[in-house]
């Protein structure tokens, strides 16, 4: 099976960290990020990893090499222009096959997700494309006020709380998928998912319960180092060897990258 990973972003948010070092590349511990990715894809059958491109590509190739060292294929697109979530797809026609189902996912993501599940999940129902989505509680920092027509308060409700299904940037998709994606245009996973769902496709959703954390600030970092490296110890205590990606990590400047 294929995987598709995202790794041409900016980062700008981890920034001053990503003027010299790709997001993925950057170290949660003793591997970077792409490095979990890879082991956690390999672990789920994925055989070849497909890592699209663009701001210091140099660096991904040179990390990634032909993926001899991660027991994986790794091959190369680079993006000429910012693609989207979606449209660096448009540079694989004649790679994927239209039955083959295939992973794409971001290239910033910290999980603990099997990626057997989903898979599995989505080879069962035979989705088009299934995303892999996470709820997410957002909560007030204020109190919130219902007012009615005559302009009084009708009600006070203080710091409330909405769950939302957010989309976890983890995707199976059908290899037929890729007709819908325009060549060379930005297109985005949100864009692409209105396509099917207008041209009546099946769209489904797989709930990521495990850790999950797409990193966007060194706070992530702090917070996937503390959930990994509590279940390295609560692993070891059990006496049982651990996956992969459940490594005792440490917050490396940097320099260390």
């Amino acid at each position: 099976m294929k995987a598709i990973v995202l790794v041409g972003g900016l980062g700008t948010r981890l920034r001053p960290l990503t003027f010299a070092v790709p997001k993925p590349l950057l170290a949660v511990g003793d591997k970077p990020i792409l490095q979990l990715i890879i082991e956690q894809l390999r672990e789920a059958g994925c055989c070849e990893i497909i890592l699209a491109t663009g701001y210091l590509a140099e660096l991904i190739e040179a990390f990634g090499g032909d993926g001899a060292r991660f027991g994986v294929k790794i091959r190369y697109v680079k993006e000429s222009c910012p693609l989207g979530t979606a449209g660096p797809i448009s540079l694989l026609r004649e790679v994927i096959g239209k039955d083959e189902f295939f992973i794409l996912m971001n290239g910033d993501i910290i999980t603990r997700l099997n990626f057997a599940d989903l898979i599995n999940f989505a080879c069962r129902h035979d989705y088009d494309l299934t995303v892999g989505y996470v709820r997410y509680t957002y909560q007030s920092p204020f109190g919130v006020l219902t007012i009615d027509r005559n302009s009084e308060v009708a009600e006070i409700t203080e710091k409330p709380a909405v769950r939302y299904c957010v989309s976890g940037g983890i995707y199976v998709l059908k290899g037929s998928t890729v007709d819908y994606v325009p060549d060379k245009e930005f297109f985005t996973m949100p864009h692409l998912i209105e396509k099917l769902r207008s041209c009546n496709r099946p769209v489904g959703a797989f709930h990521i319960k495990e850790f999950w954390l797409g990193v966007e600030d060194l706070s992530h970092i702090e917070k996937a180092r503390e959930v990994l490296n509590g279940h390295l110890l609560k692993t070891m205590k059990a006496g049982r060897k651990q996956p992969s990606l459940e490594i005792a990590v440490r917050h490396q400047s940097a320099a260390s990258t």
